[in-house]
């Protein structure tokens, strides 16, 4: 791992899974794409710091009928000390047609967990081949009034409740990390880059 100062600019994209952030590290060594999770819980903008990188190396997915290869960094941490806007320019430099790393994830997994899925099929408790429930009984479901406040403490998990600070492991899963982001903002919080990546309750929720 090497520490190195740099700037990361970081462009929003709406798609289908929810808004996500693609960022183009431009270092002293070399210019490099990021699609780390934790950056989904950025601004759009340019950010300077010092950069720690875990690992640089090429990565491949496919989008409309084409292989794109890119040289990414993966980044093990972060010390920002300014952020701006982007030109027009930069903003056009970073693709708007970019693949969602969920979606490209599901790319990558799919030939590995399709017989997984067929598997899990095949024990579903329900499936009338296995199925011990006695006739006339149905599973237990949630009850429709559960709480908003239980609903957030099961998106939020450890972190419940939240405090007046709040930061986000960037190591869960990409989709429950936007929930959480979209959750934490209709609550009345606000992410701030400086200094430590965390988010701070505005309004009362």
């Amino acid at each position: 791992m090497i520490t190195i100062p740099g700037q990361l600019a970081i462009k929003t994209i709406h798609g289908r899974n929810g808004d996500f952030n693609v960022g183009r590290l431009a270092t002293s060594i070399g210019e490099f794409v990021v699609k780390d999770a934790e950056l989904d819980q950025y601004q759009e903008g340019k950010y300077d710091g010092d950069f720690s990188i875990a690992r640089i190396g090429p990565s491949t997915y496919n989008t409309n009928g084409r292989w794109v290869l890119e040289v990414r960094a993966h980044l093990d941490g972060m010390t920002l000390s300014n952020i701006d806007a982007l030109t027009g320019d930069e903003s056009h430099r970073l693709s708007s047609q970019e693949v969602d790393p969920i979606d490209e994830e599901a790319q990558a997994s799919a030939p590995a967990t399709s017989g997984t899925r067929a598997k899990a099929r095949s024990r579903n408790p329900r499936d009338p081949l296995v199925d011990t429930t006695p006739f006339g009984t149905e599973p237990p479901v949630a009850s429709a009034g559960s709480s908003v406040e239980a609903d957030d403490a099961v998106l939020f998990g450890d972190l419940w409740p939240l405090g007046e600070t709040v930061k986000l492991d960037a190591t869960i899963e990409r989709r429950i990390l936007r929930l959480q982001r979209d959750r934490l903002g209709a609550l009345g919080y606000e992410f701030r880059p400086l200094p430590h990546q965390d988010w701070h309750r505005l309004t009362a929720a």
